[in-house]
């Protein structure tokens, strides 16, 4: 159980952080920004859930608990030392990944196929989750890059390349089942 009596700790005012096994590092750390950003995907999916209701909603609650998971996955370096650890840490499992693919099936099921590429928009709620999926492929892109230097669970890599799938096919939803996506046209206003 988290408890949090005190929310300002002056520990990080030189600009370092704490990772979860208590090794401090630069605000600016390449984990620090890749799960930083994975709190801002968070921070989109609540903006998103503004919009949302019944299955879609609970949908958007899942991921963004997901999402939590994610950040405490990533904030604990030395995958290795799991085992010696006084807690266990919390680390992303295959059922995750597995979970949003069986989503992402059964949205795209109700939809047409694609003859264009769509751009950002229709609904409110679509305007949202196409940005949910730009912040979350950027989460992604972090994530790779700290994996080529660190020690990454690979299931955390894997849910956050689902999670935009996720997004995008949810957008289409969102936009009365793909009828009312905003279809790019190559070279519309050129002279």
């Amino acid at each position: 159980m988290v408890v949090l009596n005190k929310i300002y700790t002056r520990t990080g005012d030189a600009g370092e952080t704490a990772l979860g096994n208590g090794t401090r590092v630069a605000k600016h750390s390449a984990r620090v920004t890749a799960y930083g950003t994975v709190d801002e995907t968070n921070a989109t999916v609540g903006l998103a859930r503004l919009h949302a209701t019944g299955e879609m909603d609970a949908h958007l609650a899942a991921i963004q608990n997901d999402l939590f998971d994610l950040g405490a996955d990533m904030c604990r370096p030395d995958m290795e030392k799991d085992a010696d650890a006084e807690y266990p840490p919390l680390r992303m499992t295959p059922t995750q990944v597995e979970r949003l693919e069986t989503e992402i099936d059964a949205m795209n099921d109700a939809l047409e196929p694609l003859r264009s590429f769509v751009l950002p928009g229709g609904s409110a709620l679509a305007a949202h989750l196409h940005l949910c999926r730009t912040v979350s492929r950027r989460a992604e892109r972090l994530a790779v890059e700290l994996s080529g230097e660190e020690s990454v669970n690979p299931s955390a890599v894997k849910y956050l390349n689902r999670l935009s799938d996720w997004f995008f096919v949810a957008s289409r939803i969102a936009n009365n089942d793909g009828k009312d996506d905003v279809l790019w046209v190559p070279g519309a206003n050129r002279e």
